[in-house]
């Protein structure tokens, strides 16, 4: 008895692709929409963790004190609860079948404050330590109710420890804020507080090429390409994972092509010393980095044979049609062996998948004087023998797999009077070219669909692929501590999902991921974010023109890869 199916599938391959099809929310390869989150959006009920009696007790532990804890910020990614907020009582439904009223949170462009938030943000989170209040992030945005326009003023959003803040302390500290700024001339500026973390994201063959239209199945290539959102993790410690950000040529002088990445993608802080690393001899041992990690390896192999179990589950719905047409030959074509031995065969091992070494890791510091920013990067110099530089398409993101062109063209360009350059990138790959500066980042040009300001963005990173944000008008701030004491405060360029209903902008696995306007302008590379969960409510972004500075200090003569032009046969 042959052992292979009669489409040339060997039957315990393709047994095990049905059971993972069973496992999987998996969509056909053919469909334009695939969620933007690996999990679905849920309101219907707040998730906190596994646990469902956690999450009661803590809805309940704030509700005893502050009545709309469940209701303020219900509909943000990680379902935050809110321990106080000062100021008038935001709308909520009445009656017994009432639902609550979901919300997004908004950047808020144009307010007074903005030009001496900077100043003050740091005079706020002084003077939350003064008060003993272990926060973790200062977001200063707003709040809309889910596809209309923001009806709160200004909030400075504070993130607690979990737990950690008293309503009577977050009532007292609320007072203090308010009057610090009614100080220095603003009134009517609200403060919540919520419970948040925040977390850095971690988590052979040549490199594929990626063509949008010659490949039969580019969706399923892409994790094996290099184009931008290239999942990446040190070789000795493959399951701490990251993404790359960008490639640059060290010099014209040289062949050396880096990409960048977070310092502590390069060397996760659990496994490594935050001493830095400048390889300038071959003395220092060498620090493998590969194109996938554990789980950016399962992902894309789980999504792969999802979709032939899904396939050979429709085909047997159709096996009467099929039958009709005669029986198929015995075998795979010679490109459907090669595709898959590409994917499966030559990229098993871990040491098949390196791709380059570890050249120069920045010691990862925060509140970098002047700006007040991280600094945390580092760049590897890939291997040129793993890349087929004939085919590669330099510093391109894709934006496609969670949306069509349609769906990509309708979120990047949503207002009628703003659609002068509307357009979808060819081969759903966006060159990144020039950066977004400063006094575009807290003044943009861009009108959401409500005509309201924003500076809408888009990054593929490993865990979430592509997503669409939108960018605060004010920077944040963020705290994170190391068991008893303070280990980093910084200033941060701060990224809001879009809408309530395409997930978080980001989660863990995401950072390294280079994020850029519709145009292609780089603004920055992501860090972080902040949430209860693996959902993130705000994601974090270093700014690229910062990061260019500091690449300068070391490489001077560095310079983005040069745009590759497709050969149009």
């Amino acid at each position: 008895m042959s052992s292979h199916s009669p489409l040339g599938i060997d039957q315990v391959f393709l047994g095990s692709c049905d059971e993972v099809s069973k496992t999987l929310s998996f969509r056909s390869p053919t469909s334009t929409l695939v969620s933007l989150s690996p999990t679905d959006c849920k309101f219907a009920k707040l998730s906190f963790g596994e646990n469902e009696e956690d999450v009661v007790s803590d809805a309940e532990r704030l509700s005893a004190f502050y009545g709309n804890a469940i209701n303020d910020f219900y509909g943000t990614p990680s379902g935050a609860l809110c321990v106080y907020k000062s100021g008038d009582a935001w709308p909520v439904r009445t009656g017994p079948e009432s639902q609550r009223i979901i919300r997004e949170a908004r950047a808020v462009h144009g307010h007074p404050m903005q030009a001496t938030w900077p100043a003050l943000g740091e005079g706020v989170y002084k003077l939350l330590d003064d008060k003993m209040v272990r926060w973790t992030s200062i977001d200063p945005l707003a709040f809309a109710e889910a596809g209309k326009g923001t009806f709160s003023p200004l909030l400075i959003w504070i993130g607690v420890e979990p737990t950690s803040l008293t309503f009577e302390l977050a009532n007292t500290a609320a007072e203090a804020v308010t009057f610090l700024l009614a100080e220095a001339g603003f009134s009517g500026i609200e403060i919540g507080f919520r419970e948040s973390v925040v977390t850095r994201s971690t988590a052979g063959p040549k490199m594929l090429s990626f063509d949008l239209f010659s490949d039969s199945v580019p969706e399923f290539r892409k994790p094996f390409t290099p184009a931008l959102g290239l999942a990446i993790a040190p070789l000795k410690t493959p399951h701490y994972e990251g993404t790359g950000a960008l490639y640059l040529r060290e010099s014209n002088d040289s062949k050396r092509v880096f990409l960048l990445t977070c310092a502590h993608v390069a060397r996760p802080p659990p496994v490594s010393f935050d001493t830095g690393l400048a390889r300038k001899t071959t003395s220092h041992p060498r620090e493998g980095v590969i194109a996938l990690g554990d789980s950016g390896y399962t992902s894309a192999l789980k999504m792969m044979m999802g979709a032939i179990g899904d396939l050979n589950r429709s085909i047997k719905d159709w096996g009467v049609v099929l039958r009709r047409l005669g029986e198929p030959q015995e075998g795979e074509s010679p490109v459907k062996i090669q595709r898959r031995h590409e994917h499966l065969d030559l990229w098993t091992i871990p040491d098949q998948r390196l791709i380059g070494e570890v050249v120069h890791v920045e010691p990862i510091q925060a509140d970098v004087p002047h700006h007040g920013f991280t600094k945390d990067w580092a760049l590897i110099a890939l291997h040129n023998d793993k890349f087929d530089w004939s085919t590669f398409m330099g510093n391109k993101v894709y934006v496609g797999g969670n949306l069509s062109s349609l769906e990509y063209g309708k979120i990047m360009f949503p207002h009628t009077e703003d659609q002068a350059n509307y357009g979808y990138p060819e081969d759903g790959l966006l060159r990144a070219f020039g950066v977004v500066q400063p006094d575009e980042i807290h003044n943009p040009q861009h009108l959401d669909s409500n005509g309201e300001p924003c500076l809408l963005v888009v990054k593929n990173g490993l865990t979430t692929g592509t997503t669409i944000g939108r960018v605060t008008g004010m920077d944040s701030f963020t705290r994170v501590y190391k068991e008893n004491d303070i280990d980093q405060t910084s200033r941060e360029i701060a990224v809001l999902p879009y809408g309530n209903t395409n997930g978080p902008f980001s989660a863990p696995g995401d950072s390294g991921s280079i994020v850029l306007d519709r145009n292609g302008r780089i603004l920055g590379m992501l860090t972080g974010g902040a949430g209860t969960t693996n959902r993130t409510d705000v994601t974090y972004l270093t700014p690229y023109w910062f990061i260019e500075k500091e690449i300068k200090k070391h490489f001077p003569k560095s310079f983005l890869y040069d745009v590759v032009q497709k050969n149009v046969e």
